[in-house]
């Protein structure tokens, strides 16, 4: 959730067995053009689909930062030189990576009600995009692991889906949720990350305002409809603690909702080398038993 520093690299062109297409407007809201990359195989479709979320605090990064071969924070693990994108396409997927407004300019629900809004964009050009709408999950780092919580956790009664492409629906099918916090009400402990994180994001503290702080909880909103969700998380993360994580995994179980966690013992908030492989590995294994179609 700090400010993320990426590294400085070059992006290089997509592979031949995957073609991407970069800066696709999805929504117009008051005049900001929003904005998604679209990486998807050259094989023919449909395929299912995987909408990412980058991290940064909800105030900070953009979708570039999973356009790239490399994040700072965080290395995915074994791209062999391809962006996060263009790897999950690889392995058979329409991947995308979603601008979605940020704070302090845009309050909540400005982040969820985005997130959507690209689902129900890609639900509504499936055909022109090779997507199987029927097999769609979301992921996502930190904040956007927060978003890609709640995108498996509530639906179109919650209120948060804004007001485009109104005949398609914004839930999705499984979620991969990397360190993302669950509970806002915890940040109301902790004095300097409420103000630095919650009360940009929402406007007020949790005292003022602790209805505004669940409604954006993905743990005031499991039950047993919820989408499958694997969670990782370190278990030194100082940002994010892991008992965000822990409550949310038990929660879910308590409501019999197909979930894990993997726990990467002494990692903070972000990691690299072999324990993001294991994860990557473990991610693309969740999503293909929950996206691709058994023949």
């Amino acid at each position: 959730m700090t400010a993320l520093i990426l590294a400085l690299v070059f992006t290089p062109a997509a592979a031949p067995d995957v073609k991407v297409e970069r800066d696709v407007v999805y929504a117009n809201i008051d005049g900001l053009k929003l904005r998604m990359d679209i990486a998807r195989p050259t094989t023919p479709g449909p395929h299912p689909a995987v909408v990412g979320f980058h991290g940064g605090a909800w105030k900070y990064g953009n979708k570039a930062d999973l356009s790239r071969s490399t994040i700072g924070f965080f290395d995915f693990g074994g791209t062999g030189g391809r962006s996060l994108i263009e790897t999950v396409a690889k392995d058979g997927y329409v991947a995308v990576s979603v601008q979605y407004r940020l704070a302090p300019d845009h309050k909540w629900p400005a982040q969820i009600e985005d997130a959507k809004t690209a689902i129900r964009f890609l639900r509504e050009n499936a055909k022109a995009y090779d997507i199987d709408p029927e097999h769609m999950g979301a992921f996502g780092f930190s904040a956007g692991g927060h978003i890609a919580a709640l995108l498996g956790t509530t639906d179109s009664d919650d209120g948060l889906d804004g007001k485009l492409y109104p005949n398609q629906s914004s839930e999705v099918q499984c979620v991969v949720d990397y360190f993302g916090p669950t509970d806002m009400t915890l940040y109301a402990e902790s004095p300097g990350l409420e103000k630095g994180y919650m009360v940009p994001l929402f406007g007020k503290k949790m005292a003022a305002a602790p209805d505004i702080y669940k409604q954006a909880s993905p743990l005031y909103h499991v039950k047993k409809t919820n989408a499958p969700i694997l969670i990782c998380h370190g278990t030194a993360d100082l940002i994010v603690p892991i008992i965000h994580s822990e409550r949310f995994l038990d929660k879910l179980e308590a409501a019999k909702v197909p979930c894990r966690m993997i726990s990467v013992k002494g990692k903070g908030h972000g990691w690299t080398g072999d324990p993001a492989v294991e994860c990557r590995k473990e991610s693309m294994k969740f999503m293909d038993q929950y996206l691709k179609v058994k023949k």
